[in-house]
């Protein structure tokens, strides 16, 4: 169990296909297979990150089918996955939040489909990780990607995702799915 490592899926401020700061929709099935993922790896925590009151609302309504709802009776697995889902508006909140919960510093993670410096990799950030008892947050942008302020003022840079064709846009399900397996999946 990783008990003190978190993911977040930042809707803002994230990128555009033409490098704008924009807020991105929150999707049902990047609720579902996000937090699924991280109660598979034994992740604490999931945080949705926007500013939209609707998209609280939107994620609400999923949670409470699932958790309440005919849901809950329909697949009562699902229920286990969402009780570790959290909306947030903004980074900094979702940061606050881990620390008051863990009562553990924050060490902030940030992906990127674009090799950077200071990229990292997973091997790398899997031992930083096992050696350190701090808090850690991983975070994916949607869109296009976490603005140039995010990825500057994290901690670490995780090495992109790739394959061996020269195609690099994974979705971020997709993305989160197997960077968890690379930092804690078993061989």
């Amino acid at each position: 169990m990783h008990s003190h490592c978190y993911i977040a899926l930042l809707h803002h401020p994230v990128l555009n296909k033409k490098g704008d700061i924009v807020t991105t929709a929150v999707t049902n099935m990047d609720i579902h297979d996000i937090s699924r993922a991280s109660r598979t790896y034994g992740l604490a925590g999931f945080y949705i990150v926007t500013p939209v009151r609707q998209q609280y609302d939107f994620v609400d309504r999923i949670l409470n089918h699932w958790q309440k709802g005919f849901g809950l009776t329909y697949n009562p697995s699902r229920k286990k996955a969402f009780d570790i889902v959290s909306v947030k508006e903004t980074l900094a909140d979702t940061v606050d939040d881990i620390t008051r919960q863990s009562g553990r510093p924050v060490r902030t993670i940030v992906t990127s489909a674009m090799a950077r410096e200071r990229t990292l990799s997973c091997n790398d950030m899997k031992e930083l990780i096992a050696a350190d008892d701090d808090a850690w947050l991983l975070i994916f942008g949607t869109g296009w990607g976490c603005t140039d302020e995010v990825i500057e003022n994290a901690d670490y840079i995780l090495e992109p995702v790739k394959g061996p064709a020269d195609y690099n846009h994974l979705s971020v399900r997709s993305a989160v799915s197997i960077v968890l397996d690379r930092l804690w999946g078993v061989r």
